[in-house]
């Protein structure tokens, strides 16, 4: 009973008497050069980041500003991109027009260690003036991750395409007398 209560007491006693190993500083090495820090084994792993591109004619994908702040314009397109930083679980991508409906799309995943690679392929470019949001999150469940197991919050983007709105065209009239 009497080493049961002087248990945590030699534990602790035995932690100062042995004290950790001496750390040797960052010095030259034999090229001249100074050593890089080598981050803690418990330091965090940088966040999952997205980028958002679209392809602009000829000219190849120019990047898309994702910001919190404000909706960014950008030129007709048919194709856009996002990429993610880090290897995706259990997500999905969507592409939805300004009344919330999915857009019909030929999407394609190039997966790497590097992340993801998700191009959406639209049969016609994006209306002007129109607004457009891109969604990621989970397939199944609450939450989709990164190859980490870091559960991410959805992803909603918004974005608008340049120029005039386009005016739906009107339907067409019908003869307002039947014939008998």
């Amino acid at each position: 009973m009497r080493l049961a209560r002087f248990g945590p007491i030699v534990l602790c006693a035995s932690l100062i008497l042995t004290g950790c190993p001496d750390k040797q500083p960052a010095g030259p090495l034999d090229s001249g050069t100074v050593a890089d820090t080598v981050p803690d084994a418990g330091s965090e792993p940088a966040a999952t980041s997205f980028t958002l591109r679209y392809q602009l004619g000829d000219a190849g994908l120019e990047p898309i500003a994702m910001t919190v702040d404000e909706r960014p314009t950008i030129e007709p397109t048919s194709v856009i991109e996002l990429r993610s930083s880090r290897p995706l679980r259990n997500y999905r991508i969507r592409l939805f027009d300004e009344a919330d409906r999915a857009m019909i799309s030929d999407d394609s995943v190039e997966e790497s260690a590097e992340g993801i690679v998700y191009r959406i392929t639209l049969p016609n470019p994006l209306k002007t003036g129109h607004r457009y949001t891109l969604v990621a999150d989970a397939q199944t469940g609450a939450a989709f991750t990164d190859s980490l197991g870091r559960e991410l919050e959805d992803l909603r983007f918004e974005f608008q395409v340049a120029g005039e709105k386009e005016k739906p065209t009107p339907p067409s009239k019908k003869d307002s007398k039947k014939r008998r």
